[in-house]
């Protein structure tokens, strides 16, 4: 086996690093990686359409805690039944460093890999709210949307398909869901299905048995087929808001990362080539370059971050450039997979 060589000068500029890298990379993967995809309320998704529930209800719009209050009361009493009646005890969090994951982790470790509720957890954290206001000029008094705080739950659940998930549930109107999963965890479930063999390193495949089938079960993502599961996840957490709103949730993603790995045989054949593909990202990738791989104009607006950082992890190193919300990382993952993320909002 051969050592991998360095990039140099004299190499061609178009040349890939799967060819110039082929004898070293055993596999490689496009795949969905983090997803966050968001519920909207449709009932009660905006001003006028809570204001027509106001009218119906006979509520002044000064008068909105009357309506929402006991929305909120039935979302905070669900989950406490919820945690009680699976043996959990709801976990509040003061601090906003603390890691959900880790803890999410420490439970896991403890509990199995067994499908269902895995932990609960509240924070007090920013949310979508309405305001009541009077139109002098007009006369007429109505709402319009503001930004607030409010306690939120966060359910997290071993799921069948999409693996482990995460739904964020505010109490306070619109009551706004957001379900995150990783892609990587919901083709591990395609992939069982399919009968192919891999090990998996934290949510990376570090073999497989058919690197084609995976990268077709992959490319086959969709967010039509989710809607069955992502409707039984907002009745597991929300049932009395769905009681009360028949338009029930409409789903649309939020943000998304996609990621390329390419698996290497070892990780001493990957680490020199990463030592010379993160130093080169880190020294010669100039922020108009950043900007044209993410399809932005350069110079952006004053207001907009733009920048290249390098960031150890205890999964490995990342090397990240980012134009506002939309980043471009390139991480040696678990040491054995070379991972290119591209997120974006």
């Amino acid at each position: 086996m051969s050592e991998p060589r360095p990039a140099s000068a004299d190499t061609r500029q178009d040349e890939l690093l799967t060819q110039r890298y082929a004898d070293q990379i055993v596999g490689t993967l496009g795949c969905w990686d983090r997803v966050i995809i968001t519920g909207t309320l449709t009932d009660v998704c905006h001003a006028g359409a809570v204001e027509g529930w106001l009218r119906r209800d006979n509520i002044r719009c000064f008068d909105l805690k009357v309506f929402a209050e006991p929305l909120r009361d039935q979302v905070r009493d669900h989950a406490l039944l919820t945690a009680r009646a699976a043996g959990l005890t709801l976990e509040h969090l003061e601090r906003k460093s603390f890691r959900k994951e880790d803890r999410v982790a420490e439970v896991l470790a403890k509990r199995g890999d067994a499908p269902g509720l895995v932990h609960v957890f509240s924070a007090m954290e920013a949310c979508q709210a309405f305001k009541p206001r009077h139109d002098k000029t007009t006369g007429k008094t109505g709402l319009r949307p503001t930004a607030g705080k409010c306690l939120h739950y966060y359910f997290c659940f071993l799921h069948s398909r999409l693996g482990l998930v995460y739904v964020r549930v505010p109490t306070w109107l619109p009551f706004r869901l957001q379900i995150y999963f990783n892609g990587h965890n919901w083709l591990a479930s395609r992939l069982r299905q399919a009968g192919v063999k891999f090990p998996m390193a934290d949510n990376a495949l570090v073999e497989c048995s058919d690197w084609a089938k995976a990268q077709v079960l992959a490319d086959d993502f969709s967010l039509d087929p989710f809607k069955r599961d992502l409707d039984g996840l907002a009745r597991q957490c929300v049932p009395a808001l769905l009681e009360r709103f028949r338009g029930g949730y409409h789903w649309s993603l939020m943000q998304v990362e996609y990621s390329l790995d390419l698996v290497w045989r070892s990780a001493a054949a990957l680490s020199p080539v990463y030592e010379e593909l993160s130093r080169q990202a880190i020294f010669t990738v100039k922020a108009p370059e950043v900007a044209r791989f993410l399809g932005k104009r350069f110079p952006a607006h004053t207001d907009t971050a733009l920048g290249s950082d390098f960031h150890t992890r205890v999964e490995g190193t990342r090397v990240k450039h980012f134009l506002g919300p939309a980043s471009l990382k390139l991480y040696d993952k678990r040491g054995r997979v070379l991972r290119l993320d591209v997120h974006g909002q």
